[in-house]
């Protein structure tokens, strides 16, 4: 049995963007609904979503046999917790809060197998591995893996470019919502000053031969961030989607104020 192969990291690595969904709904059949429609990639939240090692199990078996890549943005940069993600399947982890080069390089190593690092070695328990039927899967696995750090304060934006550097670390993403709040401009992702920071910092990115990433639901910004290089850009929400959607059409049965009832 062979190794799946990450696309989405080759994609990022041939510098071909990839637009991507945010999933926060936690629930496997509405991963698969979004998995369907498209994206390059999708995220499973577990961060600020309902989400645990199990309920993101049933999500990357449900997005599976669709043409889309599942990242997984965990909790934190837990060694134990980025195991189990590894374990079940996922190839692409996404981790936040990250705010210096040995954070990042920690993250990495908890990735690796030894001596390259300190992931234990569970394969024959590991849907990863397929229980032990990839082929070499100890020693190859770490090829299609993909390591994505989040960077969403000033402090990380201080010592971006040696996260930037850190052998290990595949890309970097912006967070918009949590950047303006550590620039005390909470709420206020479109403010001038946020906007330049995050340019700057796709920019810082790239020098360092690594794929920027960004989150936003708008698209104007969305595109200017594509236009700036960003290469993995999380263009829109499913619970957001999901409240425009329905919102709107209630709306479209709002009765004025002076029509008769019946």
């Amino acid at each position: 049995m062979q190794l799946p192969r990450n696309t989405f990291k080759a994609a990022l690595r041939g510098g071909r963007p990839q637009i991507g969904l945010w999933l926060g709904l936690a629930d496997a059949y509405a991963s698969e609904l979004c998995a369907s429609t498209g994206f390059d990639w999708v995220a499973i939240d577990a961060e600020h979503a309902p989400n645990d090692p199990r309920s993101v199990l049933g999500q990357l078996q449900a997005i599976a046999s669709y043409p889309v890549h599942a990242v997984v943005r965990t909790a934190a940069g837990d060694a134990t917790l980025l195991k189990q993600y590894l374990d079940i399947g996922a190839q692409t982890l996404l981790v936040p809060m990250v705010e210096s080069a040995a954070q990042a390089a920690g993250i990495v190593a908890a990735t690796r197998y030894p001596p390259a690092g300190g992931r234990g070695v569970g394969s024959a328990l590991a849907r990863a591995a397929r229980w032990n039927q990839v082929s070499d899967y100890l020693r190859t696995c770490e090829q299609e893996l993909c390591v994505l750090v989040q960077v969403e304060s000033t402090a990380g934006l201080e010592n971006l470019a040696a996260i930037a550097a850190t052998e290990g670390v595949d890309g970097v993403l912006f967070g918009p919502a949590d950047l303006a709040a550590s620039m005390g401009l909470l709420g206020k992702t479109a403010d001038p000053r946020v906007q330049d920071v995050i340019a700057a910092g796709i920019h810082t990115v790239r020098t360092a031969g690594k794929a920027a990433g960004v989150l936003s639901a708008d698209p104007a910004l969305a595109r200017k961030y594509l236009g700036l290089g960003a290469r993995f850009v999380a263009v829109g929400i499913d619970t957001t989607l999901l409240v425009r959607a329905a919102r709107e059409l209630r709306a479209q049965f709002e009765e004025p104020p002076d029509a008769p009832r019946s």
